[in-house]
């Protein structure tokens, strides 16, 4: 078969919102030989017909932030050119990068707000290598048709693992006896040192990493209560507890795995401190904005809390370095002149294991996306999968109408489509934003630039993608 020819000689870059225009590597089709069997022709029909964007190579992708090595290797195979940095960018020259790429891959410390995002005339997906995306404005991606993916779940064990290891570092104070003895210090006592077996541990949020340190506090002999706003089913003997004042009434380990939305901000703060048990303590491996720092370090050196392990903070610096200062935030030398508090800098996910899994999540759904247009895992657009094209489906393309969710747009779409044989369409929305997919059979180029046209006329449109 000769090698496909593009379409429209148009680049990938669009004005407003871009069209990108994609066809089958010829190394993926492969005529049976003459001998072959009825199974074969069965297997080769049922093998998935792998669509790449038009001249693969020129798909641009920017990671940022030390993106683990399995989540490069994966976006390299399929031939993109893939840009690495190990840190972060300055937003001037986050913009200046932003705008000739068409992926963009971060971790926490990227913000790609709406000043930002609209320099990206090119961008067709974020992928988020880590749990949380509120470091993107995900209403303005949508709205430009742009796709954010996370991986919401995989490093769920090791956030657990460090609470735990929190948890037993505080009763026991560790973090000043091992401070006071690298200044050369020998100071042995047990008083207000406690083992942890009895003791109940108080869970905020018992989603994926709550349920799962749940789990491993049981096996230590705790007691587990947990707070959420929906009612789950408990793990173990765990009980869920109706107000969150009954959990910081109750709790001699307080611990917070909520995201950061308006309703969380600074929920545990002054009035909160006051309804937990005397000589409690506290451990924030979620959000920054979670605790309100001022009353926490009010709250301790009062002796209310007895110790608190933080690993995240409401602002935080984009690099490794000697930034968390007063500047940063103006209670930093406070915070660290308190007793047993253990600081850490966002390390709640940061595990070998962890970073290997999330590299190869959202790769993955990096590489569907782009070649299949599949939204499964998408955080701010409808998630809409269909079945693979396959092998012998050679003449077939996969429209993509990612649009504004108003009435009349399905009737118009199909009587675009109208003309042509729709193998299969499926549609779903998310708000104002709605993705419609569609496998037309037996079209030719010229077809498909038509098709692609028309739907660019409409005035619903946000992006048009074909896959071909």
């Amino acid at each position: 078969m000769t090698t496909p020819k593009p379409i429209s000689q148009s680049s990938l870059a669009r004005p407003a919102v871009s069209n990108s225009l994609s066809v089958s590597p010829t190394a993926t089709f492969h005529s049976p030989p003459a001998s072959s069997s009825f199974m074969a022709s069965l297997a080769l029909r049922a093998a998935a017909k792998q669509l790449k964007p038009f001249n693969t190579e020129d798909i641009k992708i920017l990671l940022l932030e030390n993106v683990n090595q399995t989540g490069r290797d994966i976006l390299s195979g399929q031939g993109y050119q893939v840009e690495f940095h190990k840190a972060s960018l300055p937003e001037d020259q986050l913009i200046e990068k932003i705008r000739d790429v068409h992926v963009i891959g971060i971790r926490s410390k990227t913000k790609l707000t709406a000043r930002v995002l609209q320099e990206a005339k090119n961008l067709l997906v974020i992928g988020c290598f880590c749990i949380g995306t509120n470091q993107v404005d995900l209403d303005y991606a949508a709205k430009q048709g742009i796709a954010v993916f996370n991986s919401p779940f995989a490093n769920s064990r090791s956030v657990a693992e460090l609470v735990i290891a929190e948890i037993i570092a505080l009763a026991r104070q560790l973090g000043d006896r091992s401070n006071e003895l690298h200044r050369g210090t020998w100071n042995k006592v047990s008083a207000k040192c406690w083992e942890v077996r009895g003791k109940t541990l108080g869970i905020v949020g018992y989603g994926h990493i709550g349920s799962q340190l749940s789990v491993l506090a049981e096996a230590m002999g705790m007691n587990v209560i947990y707070y959420d706003v929906v009612s789950l089913m408990a793990i173990g003997t765990a009980r869920q507890v109706p107000t969150l004042e009954a959990l910081l009434g109750e709790a001699d380990f307080v611990t917070l795995h909520v995201p950061e939305t308006p309703e969380t901000k600074n929920m545990l703060g002054t009035k909160q401190f006051e309804q937990m048990k005397n000589g409690s303590y506290l451990i924030n491996a979620s959000r920054g904005t979670v605790v309100d720092i001022p009353a926490l370090i009010k709250a301790m050196r009062a002796g209310k809390v007895a110790g608190a392990a933080l690993d995240v903070y409401p602002n935080e610096p984009a690099g490794n370095g000697d930034y968390f200062t007063t500047d940063l935030n103006p209670w930093a030398e406070e915070l660290r002149g308190l007793n047993n508090i253990i600081l850490t800098p966002h390390i709640g996910g940061s595990t070998e294991e962890a970073q290997r899994a999330i590299g190869i999540e959202v790769a993955d759904a990096l590489v569907r996306y782009i070649n299949q247009g599949v939204t499964l895992g998408s955080v701010n657009l409808p998630e809409v999968n269909m079945r693979q094209l396959t092998l012998d489906e050679s003449n077939h393309a996969r429209i993509i109408y990612i649009h504004r969710n108003v009435p009349g747009v399905l009737r118009r779409v199909n009587e675009i489509l109208g003309d042509h044989n729709v193998d299969k369409q499926i549609s779903d929305s998310k708000g104002d934003i709605a993705y419609l997919m569609a496998d037309v059979s037996d079209v030719r180029p010229k077809d498909i630039k038509e098709i692609r046209d028309s739907l660019d006329g409409l005035s619903s449109r946000i992006l048009t993608r074909v896959l071909y």
